[in-house]
């Protein structure tokens, strides 16, 4: 077999050197750290400006009358008639509902017969208390004798006085069978019907007096303070769009709603519209004078979430850091931001969760 010649040998071994050389180089370009290369995304931004030196708080509440007569029967009884229904207007003095008199006329009429009976007795007394004292001053009788008769006037006397007030009494409950209107108004709420046995003192109609209207609100009472202190109040309605009117703090509930834990605040409404109507729903915003604080409203969707703290993406020199912040009361679509900000800052306002720490980003849609 023919040998390989020593010169091919060198050959062969020059070209294995060379590619185990590149090969180890190719190896030690793939192992060392590459610059990693950053897209930078647009983000829209806005700039912090500081709002009005008044912060605003909205309450939901209710068109209510300022007078509200919630009427009730003074004897107990069966409803047989119901004169009103919701919404009837009322004059004073119109029956609004009936309980079941018989009850109450027989013992009406009880009441006049045992009247007449204390009279007749009276009458026996006074006749016999007059001949007693005839024979009393002929010396007939002794004084012990005469001083019964008189005492059996008195007690007739008596008899007559307590069987008149009875009669009174009885008299009165009849009446009372008849439920009034007070005063002129709209009837609210009616809470019983024909059929139903009543008590004494149960409510069963509502009736909002005519003239003034308010809005009824509930307040928490970390902001009864700052609704004190209240610098202007502003009513708007569902129902009116249009129609905004001013409004004063007349009543604050002196202790919280037992299960809400919120107070009932009554707002007096300067100049009501005539389009207003009970029961519509009102929308209340307080403004507060703060002119010592800064603080700030930003959208909603620039706050991101890191763990239980909220913060904010601040871009500087196209980069974004997280910044915490400390937030307050929501206003629509925005939240309050009382700590962590300040005037002229640039923060992310759209795509939060999609950024990181440090990151290269390119601005858009800037809002001054």
């Amino acid at each position: 077999m023919r040998k390989p010649s020593t010169k091919k040998l060198y050959y062969i071994a020059a070209v294995i050197i060379i590619l185990s050389a590149a090969a180890g180089m190719l190896w030690q370009h793939a192992a060392r750290p590459q610059p990693v290369v950053q897209d930078a995304p647009q983000v829209r931004v806005a700039v912090i400006e500081p709002d009005s030196t008044s912060k605003f708080y909205s309450y939901a509440g209710e068109v209510r009358g300022r007078y509200e007569s919630q009427l009730a029967f003074q004897v107990n009884g069966k409803i047989i008639k119901r004169n009103v229904d919701l919404g009837s207007p009322v004059n004073p003095g119109d029956v609004l509902m009936v309980i079941d008199p018989k009850d109450l006329t027989q013992a009406a009429s009880s009441s006049s017969a045992q009247v007449y009976s204390t009279q007749s007795q009276l009458r026996l007394a006074a006749s016999n208390l007059e001949r007693y004292r005839q024979l009393y001053e002929q010396g007939a009788i002794s004084r012990a004798q005469y001083d019964q008769y008189v005492t059996a006037y008195d007690s007739a006397a008596a008899a007559v006085q307590q069987a008149s007030a009875q009669y009174a009494q009885t008299a009165n409950q009849v009446d009372y069978s008849q439920l009034y209107a007070d005063a002129a108004g709209v009837v609210s709420a009616i809470s019983v019907e024909a059929g139903q046995v009543v008590s004494a003192g149960q409510t069963v109609v509502t009736v909002v007096r005519d003239g003034e209207r308010e809005v009824e609100i509930n307040v928490p009472e970390n902001r009864l303070n700052e609704l004190r202190q209240a610098t202007q109040i502003k009513i708007t309605f569902w129902a009116l769009p249009d129609v905004s009117v001013d409004g004063s703090i007349r009543e604050i509930a002196p202790m919280a709603d037992k299960i809400s834990r919120t107070y009932k605040v009554r707002i007096s409404l300067l100049e009501p519209p005539p389009a207003m109507k009970l029961g519509m729903t009102a929308s209340v915003a307080v403004a507060k004078s703060t002119p010592d604080s800064v603080s700030f409203y930003i959208p909603l969707t620039a706050v991101f979430q890191n763990g239980q703290t909220p913060s904010v993406w601040l871009v500087a020199d196209n980069t974004v850091h997280l910044q915490p912040i400390k937030t307050g009361s929501f206003m629509d679509d925005k939240i309050e931001v009382s700590e962590g900000l300040q005037p002229g800052d640039i923060i992310v306002t759209a795509g939060v969760h999609k950024l990181r720490e440090g990151q290269k980003v390119t601005v858009t849609g800037e809002k001054r």
